[in-house]
């Protein structure tokens, strides 16, 4: 008999009959060829087995009331287990007399079926068979999950670990991914003691591909602006980076500018973004729509740029589609009137992190706490 330490490597079958004798010779068969073997009698023992640890098969009897042949109580069983582990491979043990309700617990996803009785070589084909798939999925899994992580950890890295600081000037931002990881990214580089540049993108897609493009475009910025460049001809420069190397069905939204920090002066870019929104101390509001297309369609796009003023108590909210297409349960989007006034209302109530606070908070709220698309928002305050 293996000793504890080889059976904790063992594949793990759970068995389920409510004749003991078909428990025995189950558990003599399979033991000896490896398998480590739990035995119950009844669909609520496979349950309560099934809800304290993992198992690689289910190996189950589709008749448990001794008056009846019928098969409901395995049917049921069936869809019971799906709920608490929809990827478990099933085997279900049946005699001639219930072929028919084998084929139906076939429609219902087991994997294959045992005539009883059974041809033992067969019997331990087919467990070793789908135990072995099991385990190479859960590896597999565990290996994505594994890249998911690091993707994760690397993107986060990319991001600012903290944003400049100017005096007389308050910044907040946030990037929370639909997924492990995505396609939105934004930035904050100091150009020099008075200058500094901000950036918001989105990225067409989600997950890893997204987030690659992601950080191909903020390379692509950050040496862009190396020169001191105004901010259409920054997003010309990226453009012209980007539309090589970005595949036919992607595409970047994208807004770039530089902020005099001694004046507020405000010169922007937007490449077919959603146009960030400026609130003024007097409760007057602006969007900042001027620029062109977006990147990464056209080689020789042209983009036009706009200088507006932030004056002390303004408000600037840049922000990704994945705020303002937030769906509630009626699928009506959170919208840019809403945002808007949400910011309105936070911005004379305290500082950058109170309104990206404020509005991440609203929508979490209207759509409660489903989270399709990635959102990202960057607040600039001038105090």
């Amino acid at each position: 008999m293996p000793d504890i330490k080889t059976l904790a490597g063992c594949p793990q079958i759970l068995v389920a009959d409510d004749q003991a004798d078909v428990l025995d010779a189950l558990r003599l068969l399979l033991q000896p060829e490896g398998f480590r073997t739990e035995m119950v009698r009844s669909p609520a023992a496979v349950l309560e087995a099934l809800s304290k640890r993992e198992f690689d098969l289910l190996l189950m009897d589709l008749n448990y009331a001794r008056d009846t042949t019928s098969g409901r109580e395995g049917l049921d069983l069936l869809s019971q287990v799906r709920t608490v582990d929809e990827q478990l491979p099933v085997v279900v043990m049946t005699g001639w007399g219930t072929m028919e309700v084998a084929i139906e617990a076939l429609r219902h996803g087991v994997r294959d079926f045992i005539q009883k009785p059974w041809d033992n070589d067969r019997v331990v084909a087919m467990v070793r068979a789908l135990t072995d798939a099991r385990r190479g999925e859960r590896h597999a899994t565990a290996r994505h999950t594994r890249e998911l992580d690091q993707a994760r950890d690397i993107q986060r890295h990319l991001l600012p670990p903290e944003l400049p600081s100017r005096p007389g000037w308050d910044l907040a931002a946030v990037c929370e991914a639909a997924a492990s990881v995505g396609g939105d990214t934004y930035d904050v580089i100091a150009l020099d003691d008075r200058w500094l540049a901000l950036c918001v993108g989105d990225v067409a897609g989600k997950g890893i591909p997204a987030a690659l493009l992601a950080a191909n475009l903020q390379a692509a910025v950050r040496s862009a602006v190396g020169d001191g460049r105004m901010p259409a001809d920054v997003c010309a420069r990226v453009n012209r980076t980007l539309c090589p190397t970005l595949p036919d069905d992607r595409f970047v939204s994208f807004f770039f500018a530089i902020l005099d920090t001694r004046d507020g002066t405000f010169h922007y870019c937007n490449a077919g973004h959603n146009p960030p929104v400026l609130v003024h101390s007097d409760g007057r509001n602006e969007v900042l729509a001027e620029g062109g297309t977006v990147l990464g369609i056209c080689l020789d796009s042209r983009y036009a740029e706009r200088t507006v003023r932030m004056a002390s108590g303004d408000t600037l909210v840049l922000y990704t589609d994945g705020i303002t297409e937030a769906c509630d349960a009626t699928g009506d989007e959170f919208g840019e009137r809403r945002l808007t006034g949400i910011i309105i209302a936070a911005a004379g109530a305290g500082d950058a992190g109170h309104v990206r606070d404020c509005v991440l908070e609203a929508v979490r709220t209207f759509s409660a706490g489903r989270h399709d698309d990635d959102q990202t928002l960057m607040v600039v305050c001038r105090r």
